[in-house]
């Protein structure tokens, strides 16, 4: 008799014939009645909430933590899912994730004690990466493979966060004040030197000007002295002849 599963489960078929069980994901197989067993496993992804809650970090602040991971049992990789048929065979979907679940946890609770609040919160990638890395390399054992892990809220009770936050805010306000005051200082600089510049360039003007009058007026006296001395001479010429 044939039996079928679809591409979110896996089908062992274990009996007579079966040393060691057949192993088919996302396909048929030929089981004899009687003589075969067939078991099923689910292939599907299973979407978990690492809550951690009131975790002391590295500075000994209680915080909680929640996480979102997915994970699926690999049923492409014939040694991840003989692991997991192994482990989890005959097991529900509820129990495989709250295996997963469980050792999820444990590696989030411990990353956080090795981490500060402001690590945590303020890097959550770099935390999310580490948390993914570790608890990769240890489902991998179980033939779990984790897809996807990320951070979702960072909490406290303590109010240690928002004086954080607090701080910051301050700290944000601090520097507009000061960055409003230097613009404020820098524009009145600015204003200042075009002003000064301005009174040069109107005193260098006015000096110009009396420079040319002075010239002029040089000129004007030197031209008027030439021309006296010529007509008197032209008149004393005149005088003589007569």
């Amino acid at each position: 008799m044939f039996f079928t599963c679809g591409p979110n489960e896996a089908m062992v078929v274990s009996g007579f014939c079966r040393s060691p069980p057949v192993m088919v994901a996302g396909g048929r197989v030929l089981v004899i009645p009687c003589l075969q067993q067939i078991q099923r496993i689910s292939l599907n992804t299973l979407t978990l909430p690492v809550r951690s809650e009131k975790v002391y970090t590295r500075h000994g602040v209680p915080i909680s933590v929640t996480g979102i991971a997915q994970v699926k049992i690999q049923g492409q990789n014939k040694e991840m899912l003989a692991a997991a048929c192994q482990m989890f065979l005959g097991k529900s979907e509820s129990e495989i994730g709250q295996i997963a679940l469980e050792t999820l946890e444990g590696h989030q609770r411990a990353i956080m004690a090795h981490m500060t609040v402001e690590e945590i919160y303020k890097d959550r990638q770099k935390f999310s990466d580490q948390v993914f890395r570790v608890a990769s390399s240890d489902l991998v054992n179980m033939g779990i493979s984790v897809v996807s892990y990320t951070l979702k809220d960072v909490h406290d009770e303590q109010d240690y966060l928002r004086s954080l936050g607090k701080g910051r805010t301050a700290q944000v306000q601090r520097d507009a004040r000061v960055g409003e005051a230097e613009a404020k200082r820098d524009a009145g600089i600015r204003e200042a030197r075009a002003r000064q510049e301005q009174v040069s360039a109107q005193l260098l003007s006015e000096v110009a000007t009396a420079r040319a009058q002075r010239d002029f007026q040089v000129a004007q006296a030197e031209c008027d002295g030439a021309v006296s001395a010529r007509r008197a001479t032209a008149e004393l010429a005149f005088q003589l002849q007569v």
